[in-house]
């Protein structure tokens, strides 16, 4: 039997317009739900972030104006109206980070503080919780920390590096029938430091 062939990713190329449907932290969390947990109803969404639903609802609509999100029709029954993420991930458009608009930048701004926020909260549940995993999932992570001198030049070259290696273990044939087989969160952190 031949093997399936990876379905291709869908990115959202994140420009000046798009950041506008991520500029609150809210929508942020639950495009990241959405993305993780798959779909979801807004009183769902809602109970899983402590949320009220006309809240969550509001700013599905948002996210949906945007792109983000869009309607999951199969999950539905009668009314109820399910969500999904519109695409696997996100990029940046490098520009955002230097646009002449103080809008713009404080609201990227904001989306990288969130996701630091989510890194570290993912990395602490996993701190809190291992104790209810078995040993072989505790020996399978890592938390390393590295200092390396590099050039920007070598910086984006390791970056480069380091994702094509994640995404060579993306949807490899060994895995689908795994039983062992889990979702593993890979954060990668790379940036500048000031040493005196």
């Amino acid at each position: 039997m031949p093997e399936p062939e990876p379905q291709e990713r869908l990115i959202h190329h994140l420009d000046a317009r798009a950041l506008r449907g991520l500029s609150h932290p809210l929508r942020v969390q639950l495009l990241y739900t959405l993305r993780i947990d798959g779909p979801a109803t807004a009183s769902q969404l809602a109970e899983k972030l402590g949320e009220s639903s006309g809240a969550t609802s509001y700013h599905l609509r948002q996210l949906a104006t945007y792109g983000f999100v869009a309607d999951a029709p199969e999950h539905g029954k009668g009314r109820e109206r399910w969500w999904r993420a519109a695409h696997d991930g996100t990029m940046f458009d490098d520009a955002l980070f230097t646009d002449a608009s103080p809008a713009v930048r404080g609201a990227i701004d904001m989306l990288m503080h969130e996701m630091a926020t989510t890194h570290a909260r993912e990395l602490s549940t996993w701190i809190g919780n291992r104790h209810t995993w078995p040993e072989k999932w505790v020996q399978g992570t890592d938390m390393s920390d590295f200092t390396l001198r590099l050039t920007p030049r070598l910086a984006t070259e390791l970056n480069e590096k380091m994702h094509a290696l994640v995404e060579s273990y993306r949807d490899l044939p060994e895995v689908a029938d795994a039983p062992d087989a889990e979702r593993v969160r890979i954060h990668t952190h790379a940036f500048p430091i000031t040493t005196d």
